[in-house]
């Protein structure tokens, strides 16, 4: 049975955040969250990783990562550059990427077994990376079947800021129905507020399930995407900030019947990084996991 691949969103630019959150280091001995993923997928059975990054930064991951995972796993690196689109959609204008659906599109060249994709400035927890693995590997290749891992509003909102995160309508059997992205969800006042479509703040259910990008696929998927992506650039090239987002993708899959998304959920606890604020709290989070022998104090002494 194939090993599933870790797909790792890491081609972003941290502009809430001040700097590439990605490559920042949280631990004393140099650990970025994405090493956490990294050591967790390992452990968990996954055979090979894919780092979408840009290209200004390629030299600076390869240094570190390659070192790392040398005999471990299979390294690759795709680039999601803006002018990775059809000529006719390029606009010398833009600066912002265009979005996490169309960095998945960028791993389609290297991928093909079953594979889960995460972002890079994350942390999953292992028990969640443990229950994508084993799904995947007991998934046909060929099939329409794809995951996605559950989290609470609650446990992965921050408290310096607002944050984006996809709303998922469950069914009572486990299986996703769709994802809204609610791209303004903020604590005021002990409350979480998000904004509606005329931007307005509006509350949400703090038991609500979302995403938090970290969805399992089949290679089929990229099918769906690359038509997708066409049919987006063609209705929104023009706009600066327009975005093609993962659950664009899983939304449409659903809508055509052809595909289903199972819900998984771990008891893992998640938490991340938006603002530079954030940090004092994942370091104290990872400290104490360290602390507890969760992790070894060098993740890669070995």
């Amino acid at each position: 049975m194939d090993k599933p691949t870790l797909v790792i969103l890491a081609a972003g630019m941290g502009s809430r955040y001040g700097g590439l959150k990605q490559m920042d280091a949280f631990t004393p001995e140099g650990d970025s969250i994405i090493d956490f993923s990294l050591y967790d997928a390992l452990q968990s059975g996954f055979g090979k990783f894919v780092f979408i990054i840009r290209k200004s930064f390629e030299k600076e991951f390869k240094t570190i990562f390659n070192k790392k995972l040398d005999g471990k796993a299979e390294v690759e690196y795709v680039f999601q550059e803006l002018e990775n689109v059809p000529e006719k959609y390029r606009n010398p204008d833009r600066v912002k990427p265009w979005g996490t659906g169309h960095a998945l599109l960028m791993a389609k060249t290297v991928v093909t077994e079953n594979f889960a994709i995460i972002n890079a400035d994350d942390f999953y927890g292992r028990e969640a990376f443990k229950v994508m693995a084993k799904a995947l590997m007991e998934t046909d290749k060929t099939s329409f079947n794809f995951k996605t891992m559950a989290y609470l509003l609650k446990n992965t909102v921050s408290d310096h800021g607002y944050v984006s995160r996809g709303e998922c309508e469950v069914s009572a059997k486990g299986y996703l129905m769709g994802v809204t992205e609610r791209t303004h969800i903020e604590k005021i006042d002990g409350r979480l507020m998000r904004k509606d479509d005329h931007g307005d703040l509006i509350p949400i259910d703090e038991d609500t399930v979302v995403s938090m990008n970290f969805f399992g696929f089949t290679p089929r998927c990229f099918d769906f995407a690359e038509n997708l992506l066409i049919d987006f650039l063609e209705k929104n090239h023009a706009d600066l900030k327009a975005e093609f987002y993962l659950p664009t993708i899983v939304n449409e899959i659903l809508k055509s019947g052809e595909g289903t998304v199972e819900v998984l959920k771990s008891n893992a606890k998640w938490f991340g990084v938006t603002y530079k604020e954030d940090k004092d709290v994942v370091e104290k989070a990872i400290q104490d996991l360290k602390a507890a022998h969760v992790y070894p104090k060098n993740l890669w002494a070995s």
